[in-house]
């Protein structure tokens, strides 16, 4: 059976894992827009970049609002999930820094640099969402004990 997590959790979960999230914002015509993206955690606060021309980033620009989703692959899975409003910055310094960040976390550290300086440009914008509701479970295919699967 699954267990929800705790707010600790979900952040344990998010930092302990990079796990690609999935970043889901709103279009101008009220369709849903769905993209992958790589993250870091600043406190509460989870950061990532973007375009600003892309659909996410203009979405976000327009709405000041988004939610992600990450999960895991292994049995019986985890997964959690964030939703809160967004700011953005063009900050070259900025955008720069936590795009190397961003990268050296997902890449490795002997990455971080190249990937702040390849995201770190004029047109990328730095998003910082800082969740209102936050939201995990872990083992999502469990099944309760002495309960054997059909």
């Amino acid at each position: 059976m699954y267990t929800v997590m705790t707010p600790e959790q979900v952040y344990e979960f998010i930092t302990s894992h990079r796990l690609t999230a999935h970043l889901a914002t709103v279009r101008p015509d009220g369709r849903p827009h769905v993209a992958p993206i790589w993250i870091a955690v600043d406190g509460k606060d989870i950061v990532w970049n973007t375009g600003d021309v892309t659909v996410k980033g203009k979405n976000i620009l327009r709405t000041g609002y988004a939610a992600i989703s990450m999960d895991d692959s292994v049995p019986p899975f985890n997964s959690v999930r964030l939703e809160g409003p967004v700011t953005c910055s063009t900050d070259l310094e900025e955008v720069q820094r936590w795009a190397a960040i961003i990268g050296g976390r997902y890449m490795g550290e002997d990455q971080a640099e190249i990937f702040g300086e390849r995201n770190g440009v004029p047109g990328e914008m730095l998003c910082r969402m800082t969740p209102l509701h936050v939201s995990g479970i872990f083992d999502v295919a469990a099944f309760p004990e002495n309960n054997e699967a059909s």
